[in-house]
């Protein structure tokens, strides 16, 4: 074995790295949600909109093999001012993103203690969101929190949970059947396809499309994959395939069980103590479950906190965000003070939604969908960078390519898509009461325009004030 070889991962890694990316049981209620439907929904999802994502991403990372992802292939191709706009959008989709995982935390405690109505009460899943993130907030400010348990966040708050949930699910369709009065019913082949008389159902495609968000960040193994120009597109394929076996399999055996509109799509936990009725096993089995993921959502929470706010003080140091917001100063473990506040501010105001609204379940589908649309935003920019480069820097090498010969290949995988995209927008707009749709696209239209009102405004002397922070912060810590 060469030198070279001995840092490479093998495709099994690879996918189930991939995987781990956009693996969730945060998700599985809104898949049940759909009952019959979701089988349909699902495939739309990854032939249209993961597919196309990573094939993209894999050609561009592999062209753009610097550090930087999204931000840097769409500078690449449109310029700095887009590629700003890109870090941002990746940063501000965190806001509701954040909450909406956040608001998992109010039912977990709940059912911890076996107190369901409490964790479904409006203003303690507030209370439990706002108190809690900024405890961690806290926390990641005075400590270097990303060491601790980024890995056992993930086994608590996802592989575990999953797993037993899968079993649970399994043994009890294996005593009661298909139940009739549960989200799926009996099963008949109309029932696969979305009935657009009944639009409503399609309210759930943003939230399925929602799971594969994310997907493009596995393009940052290419480098280390083992003959990735093969591989890549396999191990991703692969790996969808897996994630939608694991979410169809689980969610298909939650909507069998959960009595027809019943379904609490914040409350993770609620599957499990159907299941262990039916199992007659002891109901603690839920607490603990529910106690696990909590630890799990918390950690995973923590691991947000510091992460994306990476791009945004890269993006400060180059001159992009005026130097008195501060967002370039970072403490010794690497975090921007201003940045978390900042962050942690705006995610208490939309946290605040929890106290407008008192259904808990609504609030988290108006959160996914507003994270679903701006990050969809930044998809629609990735797919006119990869035509642009391939139009304007033809001569650039690509060791992963799109279509052999020609771009009409890459063309056709660009629009499935814009078209995907487009589906989502229109269904999520369309199905939403007009209040919830106003606040959805408000909330897109504001985290889009922002950083463009930023870089009208934008100063050549600001980089020159950074700088001179810099050296002058140097200086004084010497």
């Amino acid at each position: 074995m060469s030198k070279s070889d001995i840092n490479k991962i093998s495709l099994g890694t690879f996918i189930g790295l991939t995987m781990a990316l956009c693996a969730t049981v945060r998700s599985i209620p809104t898949l049940a949600a759909v009952g019959w439907t979701l089988i349909f929904y699902s495939i739309f999802a990854v032939v249209f909109f993961a597919g196309p994502i990573s094939m993209i991403s894999g050609e561009l990372s592999t062209m753009l093999p610097e550090e930087g992802g999204p931000q840097l292939w769409v500078k690449t191709a449109l310029g700095s001012k887009w590629g700003f706009v890109v870090a941002w959008l990746l940063w501000v989709q965190m806001f509701p993103g954040m909450v909406m995982v956040a608001s998992t935390l109010g039912p977990l405690l709940g059912n911890t203690f076996g107190n369901v109505a409490l964790g479904n009460n409006h203003w303690f899943v507030l209370a439990c969101i706002l108190i809690i993130y900024w405890i961690i907030t806290v926390l990641n400010l005075k400590f270097d929190m990303a060491k601790v348990g980024g890995n056992i966040g993930v086994w608590l708050g996802v592989y575990i949970p999953v797993v037993v949930m899968f079993v649970l699910g399994l043994f009890a369709f294996f005593k009661v059947g298909l139940v009739s009065n549960g989200y799926l019913g009996a099963f008949s082949w109309s029932k696969m396809l979305p009935d657009l008389q009944h639009i409503e159902t399609l309210k759930y495609l943003a939230g399925i499309s929602f799971i594969f968000v994310g997907i493009e960040m596995s393009s940052v193994y290419m480098p280390r994959l083992k003959d990735s120009t093969k591989n890549y597109t396999k191990g991703v394929f692969i790996a969808l395939i897996g994630l939608v076996l694991l979410n169809v399999i689980n969610a298909m055996l939650v909507a069998n069980v959960v009595p027809a509109g019943k379904m609490e799509l914040a409350n993770i936990t609620q599957p499990i103590i159907i299941y262990c009725e039916i199992l007659g096993l002891p109901k603690i089995i839920g607490n603990i479950f529910s106690f696990m993921v909590f630890i799990g959502v918390l950690l995973q929470l923590s691991a947000w906190v510091t992460g994306p706010s990476k791009t945004i003080i890269q993006v400060a140091r180059e001159g992009f965000l005026p130097p008195k917001f501060g967002f370039q100063k970072e403490n010794k473990y690497g975090v921007s003070k201003n940045v978390v506040l900042t962050q942690s501010i705006v995610i208490s105001l939309f946290a605040l939604l929890y106290g407008v609204m008192d259904d808990v379940s609504a609030v988290f589908l108006t959160l996914t969908n507003a994270t679903t649309i701006v990050y969809c935003i930044v998809y629609v920019l990735i797919a006119i960078s990869v035509l642009e480069l391939r139009k304007h820097r033809p001569e650039m090498a690509r060791p992963y390519r799109i279509g052999k010969k020609g771009n009409a290949f890459v063309w056709v995988v660009s629009l499935m898509l814009l078209f995907s995209i487009v589906v989502v927008t229109y269904a999520t707009l369309r199905t939403s009461t007009l209040a919830n749709a106003l606040l959805v696209a408000a909330i897109a239209i504001v985290m889009f325009v922002i950083p463009l009102v930023i870089n009208h405004f934008k100063k050549n002397d600001w980089k020159v004030a950074v700088s001179d922070n810099s050296a002058d912060h140097l200086h004084h810590s010497h």
